[in-house]
């Protein structure tokens, strides 16, 4: 038997996985600063990929495919987003770095590229059905431009840009370099649903709020009233 695939069988693309990314972004960094991060719907093809000022962060991924995301804030949109995050956390803003070359900036940017990498493999998973792999973020403070080589293997790469902005409209850059591939649906595959962890936690704790319920009562019959009236 010769199973063919239905000629509306998705395909998606690099512009696909990019958008996937740019979601990943959007969602993070709105959650943990509390504020509204949007992005362009235009997507600039770029030729290379690059560090630049004030503070650039790359992280390499492998595995059901390669390639390299880099995200270059300004000092104005990198403070916006720390500022917001650590106030969101409880911290007094007197408490907080005032330069954006403070390596406290630099962790906690780098902490957030962390998350966002996160959110973006477990989607290329439920998404694509695939298995990615990333290395740790690494977050650099700059004062000038820095030219990255790729350090994997793209035999045909395609390179995106995306502008972002921040609640305040402070701009940052995301750029996307990964070999130029399709991923075709066949079949469902078992698709799985995005898991919310507040959601199960929560469920949990009702769970465990809710009282146990009463032994049942054996009901009682004509014979056992009738040994209860004799005392038996």
């Amino acid at each position: 038997m010769i199973v063919t695939r239905s000629e509306d069988d998705a395909v998606f693309t690099t512009e696909d996985v990019l958008l996937s990314l740019c979601n990943s972004v959007t969602t993070v960094l709105s959650a943990a600063t509390m504020s509204q991060v949007r992005f362009s719907g235009m997507v600039q093809r770029i030729s290379k990929t690059c560090l630049k000022p004030d503070i650039g962060c790359f992280v390499l991924f492998d595995g059901g495919f390669s390639g390299l995301v880099v995200i270059n804030f300004s000092a104005a949109a990198a403070m916006e987003l720390y500022q917001s995050y650590m106030l969101s956390m409880g911290l007094s803003k007197e408490d907080l770095a005032i330069s954006h070359t403070s390596d406290e900036v630099s962790n906690v940017m780098g902490e957030l590229m962390n998350q966002i990498v996160g959110s973006f493999t477990g989607k290329v998973g439920r998404e694509l059905q695939t298995h990615i792999t990333q290395n740790q973020p690494k977050m650099l403070a700059l004062n000038k431009q820095v030219m990255l080589s790729v350090d994997t293997n793209l035999d045909n790469p395609e390179t995106r840009r995306v502008t972002f902005f921040t609640a305040t409209n402070n701009i940052f850059y995301l750029e996307l370099a990964m070999d130029r591939t399709e991923f075709i649906r066949i079949h469902d595959g078992g698709v799985q649903e995005e898991v919310d962890p507040d959601e199960l936690i929560a469920q949990a704790k009702l769970a465990a709020t809710k009282p146990a319920p009463a032994p049942a009562v054996p009901a009682s019959n004509d014979h056992d009233d009738l040994l209860n009236s004799l005392g038996l």
